[in-house]
């Protein structure tokens, strides 16, 4: 890998982490564009830059990781608890999984379900307008909701922020649900990864490493609150239509 390549996975993972249309399933069509080997070093490194933009919620959400907000924490470790349990037990299963057909379908399935859900959602009949008002019920029925990310190309905030929409949440509050979440489920999986594949790690060219983790990060950070910005005038119609032409387009040209 690259310079120039780990610059534009980075920017993608930096964009694509928080928004509802699949990080991982742009990774591997970025990949497979810039002919990149889907081995185990390279994974290791996608591993690396998703962890940076994770880690760019606590810069844009610093008081919200203290102890003064133990009681949403609970929540979210809640909403964690399913997804950190089917991916565990089904990891080999969820890994297997990953083809670019599977993809570009669920890319496609994604965005019906965005456009059905925005048609009959009224937000001003929504009580939760704050993360901190999340109830447990809604807290694991959003974690519920959030398995379905298990599926490559599903997207883990899509499916998040789908599921606090159903249970009541307004569109901000969704999403800044969803960006909490990600911090222990990212935290899971790159711990996970970083003991199975710690030997990859070592074989890393640093320098391609470091400029993919900080462009990941201040790209992440920046992405966030342009994401909170558009939810004040937009739905996520948009989002909706792109995973469907976006998916249509990976069908037509790879499968």
């Amino acid at each position: 890998m690259t310079i120039f390549d780990s610059i534009i996975l980075g920017v993608i993972e930096g964009i694509t982490e928080f928004l509802p249309i699949s990080s991982t399933g742009h990774l591997i069509v970025a990949s497979e564009f810039l002919g990149i080997e889907q081995n185990s070093i390279n994974k290791a490194y996608e591993v690396i830059i998703q962890f940076a933009a994770i880690l760019a919620v606590i810069l844009n959400y610093p008081s919200k990781f203290t102890f003064s907000h133990i009681e949403l924490w609970k929540k979210v470790t809640l909403a964690f608890i399913p997804i950190g349990a089917v991916g565990f037990l089904f990891s080999t299963q969820v890994k297997a999984m990953f083809s670019l057909e599977i993809v570009a379908v669920m890319f496609i399935i994604g965005g019906i379900v965005f456009l059905i859900v925005e048609k009959f959602y009224d937000e001003s009949k929504t009580h939760i307008d704050d993360v901190e008002k999340v109830t447990y019920k809604q807290a694991l029925y959003i974690g519920i909701a959030q398995i379905f990310a298990l599926i490559p190309g599903t997207s883990r905030a899509g499916s998040s922020i789908i599921g606090a929409m159903l249970v009541g949440l307004n569109r901000k509050a969704s999403a800044e649900f969803s960006f909490l979440l990600a911090f222990p489920v990212m935290c899971a999986t790159t711990g996970y990864d970083i003991l199975k594949h710690y030997k990859e790690f070592t074989d890393t060219n640093l320098v391609t490493l470091g400029v993919g983790f900080v462009i990941s990060f201040f790209v992440a950070f920046l992405a966030i609150k342009l994401f909170l910005k558009f939810l004040e005038n937009f739905t996520f119609v948009a989002f909706g239509i792109y995973r469907i032409v976006f998916g249509c387009l990976l069908l037509l040209i790879f499968v």
